[in-house]
């Protein structure tokens, strides 16, 4: 197998990781609304799911843990498109933003900052900010 064979196998397990979360912020409330249904189809292609890992991923998210990227960027990128589908359905319960955190905190956001980061993105993202003043905020906010 070349290094680059292992790089895109981790990098897809990255990305299946990030499509199961985003999956279970979508099941949170028991049923997968149109919107967050639209969300889920357009994650998948753009982190390159295919149907049957769709299928799998949506069956069964659990099975596939957060597996966070290094880069600090597309962490902050992740949990821009978590807290996309957390308002894809037009309504925000408590479970989905504990479940949220937890995943911030999965993504290596700190324990102690998580909570703040997480109301910042939900306000960003409920005031249609786009993926560069979202990542600009985020960084205010969790200095790093």
């Amino acid at each position: 197998m070349a290094i680059s064979d292992l790089y895109s196998s981790g990098k897809h397990k990255q990305e299946k990781g990030h499509f199961a979360s985003v999956v279970k912020i979508a099941k949170t409330d028991g049923i997968i609304s149109e919107g967050e249904q639209k969300l889920l189809d357009r994650a998948a292609k753009k982190l390159h799911i295919n149907k049957s890992e769709y299928d799998e991923i949506l069956k069964n998210p659990e099975k596939f843990p957060v597996n966070p990227p290094v880069s600090y960027d597309e962490r902050i990128e992740r949990l821009y498109r978590l807290t996309k589908m957390i308002f894809a359905d037009e309504h925000v319960d408590k479970d989905q933003v504990i479940l949220m955190q937890k995943i911030a905190v999965a993504l290596h956001f700190p324990t102690d900052n998580v909570e703040k980061v997480c109301d910042e993105a939900l306000h960003l993202v409920l005031n249609d900010n786009d993926l560069d003043d979202f990542t600009n905020a985020i960084k205010k906010v969790n200095a790093i």
